[in-house]
């Protein structure tokens, strides 16, 4: 077993300064199959003392540099992509089709996206007798996730290191190898010793450390709307800015107008991608009361087609779910939308039946709900959909906004004019009609409960700047 216990900090690999040694699981097997060491708030300290020395250096390199550094990133990346693909399929359960094709190969578009909003870049001009400036924001404290471990270590560190600021990441701790990848990556580039440092640990000992410490500036964090809170609490006495991407709950609008057995099925297949392991995942279907019938043998038979087994195997379109809390969290959530009297239409309690090992879950389908049942309220994080009835447009929507989510939101229609007024309507970060979604420049980010600020493309460069207006220089 190759272990990964050693911390980046400074531009050199080097051990934690009290050993804490973490089993890193594979959900198929259930067994550990590597190690990292887990810091704490002393292993911090050493990383944003590393940062701050080199944010005076690495904050005047010109656009031409970080321009030649990004593009160096990129060349290196692409050689490492297969590992990092291999990495994330053993993390945190991704079919290697997945992992290789979208896991791993966003990496490369998060840092092409910010390559180009880099160069199209103004960081300075003049109005009205006013300099206006874009300065970087300082030192970052970078908190990711395990569900798109790749894409949202990425989408943080190519605009950070865009804009000029140095960086302190804390990947999760259960899918913490790609991101170690990441980092040989950015050494082999050239990035400079201290503007890039990567410390695992948990969030009560290393992510609360990072949002306290005075000498971060800007804290970045992807995860549950619980942990945001979290970051957001320890972040305040220091008045550091706060960018979260939080949780979802998205609906599903489809309307009346488009072939609504062909909108489900895709919604099924959709919602289920990666697992159901999505935050932006469209989880509550609304389709119209006198179409439920139609609705549920089109989710039923998208359901069963699905094939869930080993990640390995690259006829796989669902491996396991990333642990046994989160398979357990699953278990309990089903069975309690069971109870709460929602109609199971595929799916339920348990494993598949062909599979009597690992964090695999049955793709479930749910209909004949509400919008007051658990199922439509908390977000579930796994294969399971909820189908919920509507009887008029108005309905739809006053449904769809119901939640104390808001980042992301999906219309079904055969009218483009219709689809986009109802897009309008949904109060969400991104609305997509007939599941197109966005380029790797889109902004990315929601409303009420899923966080603030956005990433990708010129708006993550904007998230790690601040601005600067120069005045009396004219007479």
């Amino acid at each position: 077993m190759q272990d990964y216990l050693k911390f980046y900090i400074n531009g050199e690999w080097v051990a934690p300064i009290t050993a804490n040694v973490f089993d890193v699981i594979n959900p198929a097997t259930e067994e550990a199959f590597t190690q990292i060491s887990m810091g704490a708030k002393a292993d911090v300290d050493r990383a944003v003392a590393a940062a701050k020395a080199a944010f005076p250096i690495y904050s005047k390199w010109t656009v031409a540099q970080r321009i030649a550094l990004l593009e160096k990133i990129i060349d290196l990346y692409a050689i490492k992509r297969e590992e990092v693909a291999m990495a994330i399929s053993q993390e945190m359960g991704a079919p290697i089709t997945l992992a290789r094709d979208s896991q791993a190969a966003v990496g490369t578009s998060h840092f092409k996206s910010a390559l180009k909003a880099l160069k199209n870049f103004q960081f300075e001009k003049e109005e009205d007798g006013i300099i206006l400036r874009y300065e970087p924001i300082g030192v970052c404290g970078l908190i990711t996730p395990w569900n798109w471990p790749m894409n949202q270590v990425a989408v943080k560190v190519a605009p950070a290191l865009a804009a000029g600021c140095t960086i302190v990441l804390k990947p999760s701790e259960i899918a913490p190898l790609d991101a170690m990848i990441l980092a040989e990556v950015l050494h082999e580039a050239g990035v400079p010793a201290g503007v890039f440092n990567l410390v695992n640990g948990n969030g009560p000992d290393v992510g609360e450390a990072m949002s306290a410490h005075p000498d971060i500036h800007m804290m970045s964090f992807t995860g549950s709307t619980r942990g945001g809170i979290a970051v957001a609490k320890a972040s305040a006495n220091t008045v550091k800015r706060v960018s979260q991407e939080l949780g979802g709950k998205s609906a599903n609008i489809i309307l009346r107008d488009t072939d609504i057995a062909q909108a489900v099925a895709d919604g099924v297949e959709y919602c289920m991608d990666n697992s159901g392991q999505s935050c932006n995942a469209p989880t509550r279907m609304l389709v119209p009361n006198e179409s439920m019938d139609i609705a549920i043998e089109a989710a039923r038979g998208a359901a069963e087609k699905l094939i869930v087994g080993d990640p390995t195997d690259e006829k796989t379109d669902l491996g396991p779910v990333v642990s046994k809390v989160q398979f357990d969290k699953i278990q309990t959530l089903i069975q309690k939308g069971i109870d709460e009297g929602a109609t199971l239409v595929s799916g339920g309690v348990g494993r598949p039946a062909h599979l009597s090992k690992g964090y695999y879950v049955q793709v479930t389908v749910f209909a004949n709900a509400n919008n007051n049942m658990t199922i439509a309220r908390e977000e579930i994080f796994g294969p399971v959909i909820t189908l919920i009835g509507y009887d008029t447009e108005e309905d739809a929507i006053e449904i769809a906004n119901d939640t104390d989510y808001g980042l992301a939101g999906y219309v079904s229609s055969g009218n483009m004019d219709h689809a986009r007024a109802v897009a309008e309507k949904i109060r969400a970060g991104q609305v997509a009609i007939n599941y197109r979604s966005g380029n790797g420049d889109t902004p990315f980010g929601g409303y009420k409960q899923s966080g603030n600020g956005r990433e990708k493309g010129v708006w993550g460069l904007h998230d790690y700047l601040e601005i600067k207006a120069i005045t009396g220089f004219k007479p």
